[in-house]
């Protein structure tokens, strides 16, 4: 399984306003492995930053002036992502970004072009409810080593969200079984088991419960762009 953990940094917070992307960081993993392929851009934006992004990322727009625009690389940006799990904490807001600047070039939104898009931020939100959950939270909670993150950057929050991800899923490390005597056990070497002897108990869920999923829904609606196919059509 191919993933790409993804980060951008930006000149502001609002697509819709007109803001730019002006650095792009990708991480692959194979396996839940790091491959140390990795792809880092900075990007001219084509407008000022603002002072509060500057103050998050450092990127001045003298530094930025020179670098390649989003249309010079967002071929090699896409060959990259294609048909990956791209993770991304806060994934609506990355993807949002995204999709502005491939709509400008007049091409389709990110979702055609990779597998799909895992957000880490949802994921967070459902193992740690009530918690801060943002990367830094994330990073100390989970004992993932961030002293070196003064400031924001594309490739360190990558993969800083690669090392959180791995410790987010350790329970999913490898479905094979080791044996005592130093073997392996695969799934086809286990016993049959006639699972018909077994009656599971139906636990009805809790108000705080139904209303900590509806809340998920609602993260997943607006991450998808409104795509979503779980929820019936509304008359």
């Amino acid at each position: 399984m191919r993933q790409i953990f993804f980060d951008t940094e930006t000149t502001g917070l609002s697509p819709e306003s007109g803001d730019r992307i002006v650095e792009i960081g990708c991480v692959e993993m194979v396996n839940r492995r790091l491959t140390g392929n990795t792809l880092h851009l900075y990007l001219n934006p084509e407008r000022k930053g603002s002072e509060d992004a500057i103050r998050i990322h450092g990127l001045t727009d003298e530094f930025l002036a020179d670098k390649p625009r989003f249309a010079e690389v967002v071929d090699r940006l896409l060959a990259f992502l294609r048909d990956a799990e791209v993770v991304i904490h806060n994934a609506g807001f990355d993807v949002g970004f995204v999709n502005a600047e491939l709509a400008r070039l007049g091409r389709e939104p990110i979702h055609t072009v990779v597998g799909r898009v895992t957000d880490t931020l949802t994921m967070a939100r459902e193992m740690f409810p009530g918690k801060a959950n943002s990367l830094d939270a994330l990073c100390k909670r989970l004992e993932v080593d961030n002293s070196n993150r003064s400031l924001h950057g594309a490739l360190l929050d990558a993969g800083l969200l690669a090392e959180v991800y791995i410790r987010m899923t350790r329970g999913q490390d490898t479905l094979v079984i080791a044996h005592e005597s130093g073997g392996t056990v695969g799934a086809g070497d286990l016993p049959a088991v006639d699972l018909s002897t077994f009656e599971l108990a139906l636990v009805e869920p809790t108000a705080e419960e139904l209303a900590a999923h509806e809340a998920v829904l609602v993260d997943l609606e607006k991450a998808s762009g409104g795509k979503s196919v779980w929820r019936p059509a509304v008359a």
